[in-house]
């Protein structure tokens, strides 16, 4: 008979490797001060796949109600092992902060077999100083 310990480890190194594979984006929390009525994020997707992907970024506030903030570039395809700069420019809506959700979204390419959205988000807070 398996002991739990036994199984708990096994399917601990069966999954590390699937889970090593994620698709990410750096960085995934920050603060950002701002003198001005829009604050800027600046974030890397990355794919750590062996193909290349199309990628999305979409704003979300803390709800996930989509918000209107300009991405610079919002869509675009991302080669194997490759990460690439984006620009998100976040207004305040007349708020003195802003929590929004920056996300990356990677979209399957028709004809292939896995048509599986991966969806990964970071939080970001920006203040506004006078």
């Amino acid at each position: 008979m398996i002991s739990a310990r036994t199984l708990t480890m096994a399917l601990t190194v069966a999954v590390t490797p699937v889970a090593a594979g994620a698709q990410s984006m750096s960085p995934m929390r920050g603060e950002v001060n701002s003198f001005t009525d829009v604050f800027a994020v600046r974030v890397f997707p990355a794919n750590p796949y062996d193909r290349k992907i199309k990628v999305e970024i979409h704003v979300y506030d803390q709800d996930f109600q989509p918000v209107d903030a300009r991405i610079s570039p919002s869509v675009f395809q991302l080669g194997s092992q490759a990460s690439r700069p984006v620009l998100v420019v976040v207004p305040f809506g007349g708020a003195t902060e802003r929590k929004v959700r920056i996300c990356t979204e990677s979209i399957p390419f028709p004809n292939q077999q896995t048509q599986i959205r991966a969806q990964i988000c970071g939080k970001f807070f920006g203040h506004r100083k006078s």
